[in-house]
């Protein structure tokens, strides 16, 4: 009795791709570049807004690479219709605009990933696998931009952001332990501008004590620790 081995071929998923931009050599760069990747399969393309979002309803691809300035809809625009109407389509943004205002409308518009148009045919594939497995992917100039508006809104939600440059500065004297008067020595000012400027930090951060300016001081960075108990030692 003899027996048969089937042989089993692994069938490889290939990431379909529509390509979106009003720039026909652009759409050809971008096709003779990606039809060769053996994952990827391009299932077509689009000149402008409109006809991205019939493309997406009728070829369904998992990965869609948008242009931003484009006739009819831009691509943020057609970007914020398929987030709402095809979420599960990736938009991949392809774009040379690398400003900070830029950058943060194709965030906001729902983009999973930015790729200057300039990067490098590696950095695109490695957006396009990135976006295409639920990841984010953002040139690392893009990135820098986003990282610096994330951390900008994080300390602008601070208590230290209501005070002013010279009120941080004084809360920091006050805080190593220096009388009105030192602090106004220090500073080349009044002593009763010093006093001003406690009044305005107290009632700003609903503090009322040296202790707490203290403790406020140290935990927000503007003194360490270590300062802290030097002084105390003196």
């Amino acid at each position: 009795m003899s027996t048969t081995k089937k042989k089993t071929t692994a069938v490889v998923q290939k990431t379909k791709i529509l390509i979106v931009d009003d720039h026909p050599v652009v759409r050809k760069g971008l096709w003779s570049c990606l039809s060769s990747k053996p994952d990827l399969q391009i299932v077509g393309e689009a000149c402008d807004g409109n006809e991205a979002i019939r493309k997406v309803q009728e070829l369904q691809p998992d990965v869609v690479l948008m242009d931003v300035q484009m006739p009819q809809m831009d691509g943020l625009q057609v970007t914020e219709a398929l987030r709402k109407a095809t979420p599960k389509v990736k938009v991949l943004i392809l774009s040379m605009q690398s400003n900070r205002e830029s950058v943060l409308r194709i965030i906001k518009a729902g983009a999973r990933g930015y790729v200057l148009k300039d990067a490098p045919t590696e950095e695109l594939m490695r957006a396009i696998e990135a976006v295409n497995s639920g990841e984010a992917f953002f040139s690392p100039h893009v990135a820098q931009i986003a990282l610096n508006q994330y951390v900008s809104e994080t300390d602008k939600g601070s208590p230290l952001a209501k005070l002013s440059e010279r009120e941080r500065e004084v809360l920091g004297l006050i805080a190593e332990g220096q009388s009105n008067k030192e602090i106004a020595m220090h500073l080349g000012i009044g002593v009763r501008t010093i006093e001003t400027h406690r009044e305005r930090i107290m009632r700003k951060l609903n503090i009322h004590s040296i202790a707490g300016l203290t403790k406020f001081a140290i935990a927000n960075g503007i003194v360490s620790l270590e300062e802290d108990a030097n002084r105390g030692l003196k």
